[in-house]
């Protein structure tokens, strides 16, 4: 399943576990906070500063 920026931070996390350490080094520290869980992955990236375009196309080379 590819990701987009439109999928929820814990739909992420469930699909694949390898994605923990890309998201992790991009900054976003907070993946078991509960908010997290309802926010898109287009959300948190704009909450913390990091462009999504180039997030997503990481986590595709994972998964």
């Amino acid at each position: 399943m590819a990701v987009t920026k439109d999928m929820l931070i814990g739909q992420i996390v469930q699909s694949n576990p390898d994605y923990i350490p890309v998201l992790l080094n991009a900054g976003m520290h907070c993946l078991g906070c509960p908010s997290a869980q309802g926010e898109s992955l287009e959300e948190a990236c704009m909450v913390h500063g990091i462009e999504v375009d180039e997030l997503v196309e990481e986590l595709n080379k994972v998964g």
